[in-house]
């Protein structure tokens, strides 16, 4: 065998190693590894939603910019609300399965200070973003994030998100309530939802 095809039959699995990589790395999750890197002090619940107790919370950082309709957007303004927020994609199922459950569930607090805002990601254009949101009656916004920046703005340490999709609840005083790495169904939503909002 010559030095040439030596190295290639070297390069073509590394090639392939690579290829797979980077479809594990860009694939739609169902789900992700808990925990945020650090403490964060949170109690992994049975439903897949692991909480923080009041006190023990990190701070949320702002997230802001355009928004899938070419809106401005800023979570800053939303602060002494309760503040969902999913990270989606249109191209991943999971986030397909969830969308009217959000829809649902939104509609219905949006009266009580709850505000959702999405953070929508992987996309390489608004276009496909905009059809899902039509096609699920999608009425709240969702930040237009192709490269994922937005969620690396939230630290290490904390209940970050972490897979596509996920979901985390954002108490009235700016702090991470809740995560969710897996899809959610309306009850399981209700249920990461409406602790928060009952506090005073």
């Amino acid at each position: 065998m010559s030095a040439v095809r030596r190295a290639r039959s070297r390069i073509a699995p590394l090639a392939a190693s690579a290829a797979v990589a980077a479809l594990v790395l860009s694939a739609c999750s169902s789900g992700g590894t808990s925990g945020g890197g650090g403490d964060t002090n949170f109690v992994a619940g049975g439903n897949g939603v692991d909480t923080v107790k009041r006190g023990e919370r990190a701070e949320a950082p702002e997230l802001s910019g355009a928004t899938i309709d070419g809106k401005q957007l800023t979570t800053a303004d939303y602060k002494g609300k309760v503040l969902v927020v999913n990270v989606w994609g249109s191209w991943c199922p999971p986030c397909r399965a969830e969308a009217k459950n959000f829809q649902t569930v939104y509609t219905d607090l949006k009266d009580q200070g709850v505000q959702f805002v999405g953070i929508n990601t992987r996309d390489t254009s608004t276009t496909p973003a905009k059809a899902f949101e039509k096609e699920f009656g999608v009425t709240y916004p969702s930040l237009y994030d192709p490269t994922g920046k937005q969620m690396l703005r939230f630290g290490k340490g904390t209940l970050n998100p972490q897979a596509i999709p996920s979901t985390l609840v954002i108490d009235r005083d700016g702090k991470i309530a809740a995560r969710a790495l897996t899809p959610l169904g309306e009850d399981t939503l209700r249920d990461m939802i409406e602790p928060v909002l009952a506090e005073k």
